[in-house]
């Protein structure tokens, strides 16, 4: 149940006034208006019976502090009940209890949901435009990459983990495991070849499955029914065994990634908009590491409209150089700044897709392709993209995938197309140039994210927390900016103050000088 109270009415709360006006906390105050966020989540709590609840605002308001500042659950408590910035944020009294660290966890759980975040950060961006603070209309899309908060784990060490949750949850439903059964899980370790290694845990795990499954009625051990069927799932799935799919049983929705040929990371891609001019974000976008950018563009394009934004430009890099994407912002009268990418858009996405960072093709079954050839022919220059003959010789779909005779794929893309020629031509032009060096600001956003907000490594596990982090460090930082541009422009406009009196006096001594000059003395 939520309740209304009259908030800082106590005698201590003088102390308020040691706060100086300038202090970020205040400014965002003065300009954003949390109290939507009561109304926005009046849903989720009952209305007339419980006991009374933390109101929405005051949580959102102790969300804001945790990411602005980088704090634990913990932190953010402890310094809020010794902080007086930290308590006048929060609208409370000096002396007022704050809630239990444990109730923000329950709070971004159970109450805060993926579109609540969004409508929230779409209100604040949407106020700030209402008060002319945001007068940008380009936007520019980008993905940036966040660390699963566990390490990958080879496919045998996933087996044996398997293994011994179904062995104890057994023990545990049971009573006791079988004879028949066999407990000795194989040290994959001493296998020095690794694919052998891999065979011998699968092999183990699939014969263990059977013989419990032949032994016992899972009907009477729903737990460990419910792990076998997942570790089948697992098993089953040729992603796995190639060590493409899934690699921790903590954290089952990161993948494995790639920044570049050689450098791969563990984790999820955190993709966002932003109105280049001001540096406000408006929409984002988490997807596991093998996301593939720009796939979900129009989304966050829409999105970023919803907040009022009247788009004229868009920015990119090659990774959004896809002919959808620039068919789209053409029907939108958008003026697309994205450069030319060598891999242009020829193949059907539901199979290949591209990773620019690393200059790889990546087919459905999750293979790379390893070497590149360029070849020049009369009409049309081309690269050649090669996969490794044993991916394709192992692949259950190199049936319908080679041609007769071959023993690997090789993808032929063209560089040049009449498609795009026109709009290569642009790209090469001063104008495109000029413009596509603001696109920089979205890196500077990446670092400070990662550098001052926790985002280079994930809190929890899971793609809904990841996404509740990513969404809440973004509103942080748009508070922050938020704030930065009304000191600027506090400051430039205190300047052109100082510089007008400073005229005003100047011109009064000229005055001054004038009448004693021209005074007869008597």
């Amino acid at each position: 149940m939520l309740k209304n109270e009259p908030k800082q009415l106590s005698l201590y709360s003088i102390l308020y006034n040691r706060i100086p006006e300038n202090h970020i906390l205040k400014m965002i105050n003065n300009v954003v208006d949390f109290s939507f966020i009561n109304k926005l989540l009046e849903k989720s709590y009952c209305k007339y019976y419980g006991r009374p609840a933390k109101e929405p605002e005051l949580m959102i308001r102790l969300l804001v502090l945790q990411y602005l500042y980088n704090l634990s659950d913990v932190q953010v408590i402890e310094e809020a009940s010794l902080n007086l910035a930290y308590m006048w944020f929060l609208g409370i009294n000096p002396e007022d209890e704050l809630p239990h660290p444990s109730l923000l966890a329950k709070f971004r759980v159970l109450r805060l949901k993926e579109t609540t975040i969004d409508d929230i950060i779409k209100e604040v961006v949407r106020q700030c435009i209402d008060k002319g603070i945001i007068k940008g209309t380009g936007i520019s899309i980008d993905a940036t990459h966040t660390e699963a908060n566990t390490v990958k784990k080879v496919p045998e060490r996933i087996m044996k983990h398997l293994a011994k949750k179904i062995f104890k949850n057994l023990e545990d439903e049971n009573g006791m495991i079988p004879e028949q059964i066999d407990k000795d899980i194989p040290n994959y370790k001493e296998i020095e070849d690794h694919n052998e290694a891999k065979k011998t845990m699968k092999k183990y795990l699939e014969k263990t499955i059977e013989e419990i499954e032949e032994n016992i009625d899972l009907s009477t051990a729903p737990k460990t029914a419910k792990i076998i069927d997942e570790a089948k799932q697992i098993t089953n799935s040729p992603n796995f065994i190639e060590q493409k799919g899934i690699r921790s049983l903590v954290d089952k929705d990161a993948r494995v990634g790639y920044k570049s040929k050689t450098d791969s990371f563990f984790g999820y891609k955190v993709e966002f908009a932003m109105i280049h001019e001001e540096r406000i974000i408006t929409a984002v976008n988490v997807q596991n590491g093998a996301y593939v950018d720009g796939t979900n563009f129009k989304e966050l394009y829409e999105r970023t409209k919803d907040c009022g934004v009247e788009i004229k430009e868009a920015y990119g890099d090659k990774a959004y150089f896809r002919k959808p994407i620039l068919d789209f912002l053409k029907e939108e009268k958008v003026e697309a700044y994205i450069p030319v990418s060598e891999s242009v858009y020829r193949l059907d996405d539901s199979r290949f897709s591209y990773n620019k960072d690393s200059d790889q093709w990546i087919c459905e079954m999750g293979c790379y392709t390893y070497k590149k050839k360029k070849s020049k022919k009369k009409d049309r220059e081309s690269n050649y993209y090669y996969f490794k003959k044993e991916d394709c010789s192992n692949c259950p779909k190199k049936e319908e995938c080679l041609n007769k005779g071959r023993v690997r794929k090789i993808l032929e893309i063209t560089v040049n197309t009449e498609a795009f020629y026109e709009y290569s031509k642009f790209t090469k032009t001063e104008e495109f140039l000029e413009k596509y060096k603001t696109r920089a600001s979205h890196e500077w956003k990446n670092g400070e994210m990662k550098r001052f907000h926790g985002m280079g490594r994930a809190r929890g596990y899971g793609l809904k927390s990841m996404e509740i982090q990513a969404k809440l460090t973004a509103l942080a930082v748009n508070l922050k900016r938020i704030a930065k541009i009304l000191l600027s422009s506090t400051t430039g406009n205190f300047r052109i103050s100082i510089n007008k009196l400073s005229l005003c006096l100047k011109n009064t001594q000229i005055v001054i000088g004038d009448l004693f000059r021209n005074t007869t003395l008597c």
